[in-house]
């Protein structure tokens, strides 16, 4: 008797094969064998949303050696991701391939480890035709809106362009934001600092803040109202009007979902959505871990559920026990609420195995394996500890009318921050103010005082962290949704980073307004969570797939319609982004232009002007030539590389990067290699003793050969053969 197992990814053929044994053949399917075509809607629309399916180009020959494999299996298990996408390609498998009912059934794995994986197999289920429709229902709703409308905005706006349903949503927030802050009126507020000391000969010295009066707080909006406050405590006697002594508790934070691990890791480690997601999938899909062998080393990662298996609760609390002692152990498992508009089909994100700590796998890790796995792992043992205790004291010191308030705050148990803590440098800030052992009504000598002016500042621009964030509280997407769309919006120019700051375009804000003014609907926040939880019925079982697709495609069409007919003969003209260059062929200032190698800058003067320009950026580095700054230019082959800004008088040029580190040794930039690799340091000035000569790329340097042409002349000799019958 044999087996055949078909998961998605081949990273998996080898953790469920090891666990399996022989008489199991484990193939991966490589994610989708089939889908909509590329070239058509392929949507029967008019005949009741049938979609029509075709096999992937190029997976011919796995289509048929998985159709060989099923035909010679007593059973097949289709042991697809759990979750839509993953049941999805499980009854495309099925379909596809022909297989048997009776032989064939769907198997899940929240974690891949040995007995997760024998778990499954032993409770093998018929695929669930709801999570399936609800795909289907997602599928073909995003393939009609982007099919309908990217042509419009082709025609209206300019070739090439997309639409689609959330990530329309998603600009829309980023430039709502933008108007904001572009509208934000910055408010002026001033702080007062002073400075007490105890009357010798006690010692002790403490800062404490303007607070206000007795009755309520004051916030000076003017220097005149400052001053005015300074000048009246002048000469008052201070003292210690009351003190505050208390106990404060922080309770830990849950452990991860999908949306609260792509924000701290981009919060911590400025990793991308997609980034994150592509190392979960690594660290759930198995890692060899040295001493262990292939195994999986997380849960199921696109998750919105804070459920934990009561398995993991008891290995966590017997870990805490014997690792921290039993003061860090609740007498009591933690339990977190889950959101009512969750799915809640798969656990949190936690650590398969909380023996295998962080550092004792550290070697078998890449370092952004090790970073993630470490704030999943930390995280997970810290929502099962107990609280953080603080002792807080609070100090209020009269000045005439007047009171200057002083806090501080000394962490008396760690509890769970000996293990994880998203909250460091506010203890820091807490723990900086060291207060005296004062008492009340005690006098205190006035040291000076210190003010400074202030202005609110406007919202904060999205980052992929609070853009997630943002997402998730309106309804906006699911966990598997959140990474592609964020990906998508900047992929497309709708949106660009300026650091960790998401920013529109004017090609984002040309757009959106059209959407705005025309799909009111489509880019509508509250609308688009409506469909999610459409969606979300559909996969209850609670709704028909179909009839979702028909009450969104009735109102759409007409909106399509009437955006046609507003639109006759406009073309919509994305404005220009001006620089401050200077054309130095006619004196214009250069606009940015996109073309085939990414953006670049151009004269506005075209056709007359025809003179472009590369776009430089500055980096923290030195020419170790010249002293001149180091520049990051793109090549016409589309490579980034680093020059002399004092070209061409100076060629210095580098592929590696530079940093802001300086060469302890003679005081010149240090770069590091671009591309993968060990990225060590290195000095690049051929004068110091830790110099490293370059290494220089050849698809640069060197250009390729041409190929010979294949000639077409044929051999006389084997004509000759044939006609004497050899």
């Amino acid at each position: 008797m044999s087996y055949l197992v078909i998961v998605e990814s081949p990273t998996k053929v080898k953790t469920i094969g090891k666990h399996l044994g022989s008489k199991y053949k484990v193939k991966a399917s490589m994610g989708h064998l089939r889908d909509l075509p590329k070239s058509d809607i392929g949507i029967d629309i008019e005949g009741g949303f049938v979609p029509r399916y075709l096999a992937i180009r190029g997976k011919s020959a796995l289509i048929k050696e998985l159709r060989a494999l099923a035909e010679e299996s007593e059973a097949i298990y289709l042991a697809t991701d759990p979750d839509r996408e993953g049941e999805a390609i499980s009854w495309h498998l099925k379909e596809l391939l022909g297989l048997d009912d009776k032989k064939t059934k769907r198997v899940t794995f929240n974690e891949i480890t040995k007995n997760a994986i024998c778990e499954g197999i032993k409770k093998p289920r018929d695929i669930d035709e709801n999570l399936v429709n609800a795909q289907q229902a997602r599928r073909l709703l995003d393939r009609i809106v982007g099919y309908k409308l990217s042509p419009l905005l082709w025609k209206k706006v300019r070739y090439g362009l997309s639409a689609g349903r959330v990530q329309s949503v998603a600009t829309r927030l980023v430039i709502d934001r933008e108007n904001e802050i572009r509208e934000f009126v910055p408010r002026e507020f001033w702080t007062i600092d002073a400075a007490f000391s105890r009357i010798a000969p006690l010692e002790g010295e403490f800062g404490a803040k303007f607070y206000g009066t007795e009755k309520k707080k004051i916030e000076p909006s003017s220097a005149e109202e400052t001053d005015k406050i300074i000048e009246s405590i002048k000469g008052a006697d201070f003292f210690v009007k009351s003190i505050k002594r208390g106990e404060k508790r922080r309770s830990p934070v849950p452990p991860f979902i999908t949306s609260t691990l792509q924000q701290e890791a981009s919060r911590r480690f400025g990793m991308s959505p997609s980034r994150t997601m592509t190392i979960a999938q690594q660290l759930y899909e198995g890692v060899e871990v040295e001493g262990i062998g292939f195994t999986g080393l997380i849960t199921y990662m696109r998750t919105d559920s804070l459920r934990i298996a009561d398995e993991a609760i008891y290995a966590v609390r017997n870990y805490i026990t014997d690792t921290f002692g039993k003061e860090y152990c609740p007498k009591s498992r933690r339990v977190f609420k889950t959101k009512k508009s969750a799915q809640d089909a798969h656990e949190a994100i936690r650590p398969s195995y909380v023996e295998l700590t962080p550092e004792k796998i550290k070697k078998s890790l890449s370092a952004d394996q090790y970073k993630l796995y470490r704030i999943i792992w930390s995280r997970f043992v810290a929502c099962q500890m107990e609280n953080a205790v603080y002792d807080t004291m609070s100090v209020d010191v009269g000045a005439g009318e007047y009171i200057f308030r002083a806090t501080s705050s000394r962490i008396s148990f760690r509890g769970y921050t000996a293990v994880y803590s998203d909250m460091a440098a506010e203890l820091e800030e807490a723990e900086s103010n060291v207060l005296p052992d004062l008492s009340e009504n005690e006098k205190l000598t006035f040291c000076g005082e210190k003010s400074e002016q202030h202005f609110t500042a406007p919202p904060a621009r999205y980052t992929d962290g609070s853009l997630i964030k943002a997402m998730e509280e309106k309804g906006v997407g699911r966990p598997s949704t959140y990474a592609p769309t964020i990906s998508t919006i900047l992929d497309r120019e709708y949106v660009v980073k300026e650091g960790k700051s998401l920013m529109p375009t004017p090609l984002g804000e040309v757009v959106n307004g059209l959407m705005v003014e025309q799909f009111g609907d489509i880019v509508d926040v509250e609308f688009t969570a409506h469909m999610e939880e459409q969606l979300d019925e559909v996969e209850a079982g609670n709704k028909d797939w179909k009839k979702t697709l028909s009450d969104f495609y009735g109102p759409f069409a007409k909106e399509l319609e009437e955006a046609e007919r507003a639109l006759e003969g406009k073309r919509l003209k994305v404005p220009d982004e001006v620089t401050d260059i200077v054309c130095d062929l006619c004196g214009r200032n250069m606009v940015v232009k996109s073309g085939r190698f990414g953006k670049f800058l151009a004269c506005p003067g075209f056709p007359e002007c025809k003179n472009t320009m590369a776009i430089v950026e500055k980096t923290p580095g030195e020419c170790p030539k010249c002293g001149g700054q180091i520049m990051k230019k793109k090549s016409k082959n589309g490579y980034w590389y680093y020059g002399c800004e004092k070209f061409p008088e100076c060629t210095f040029m580098t592929w590696d990067v530079p940093q802001a580190e300086k060469c302890e040794v003679c005081g010149k930039t240090l770069y590091k290699r671009s591309g993968r690799g060990p990225k060590k340091l290195f000095c690049a000035n051929p004068d110091c003793e830790k110099y490293e000569p370059q290494e220089y790329k050849k698809k640069e340097t060197e250009k390729p050969k041409k190929k010979a042409k294949k000639t077409t002349k044929k051999s006389t000799t084997k004509k000759t053969e044939k006609k004497s019958g050899k």
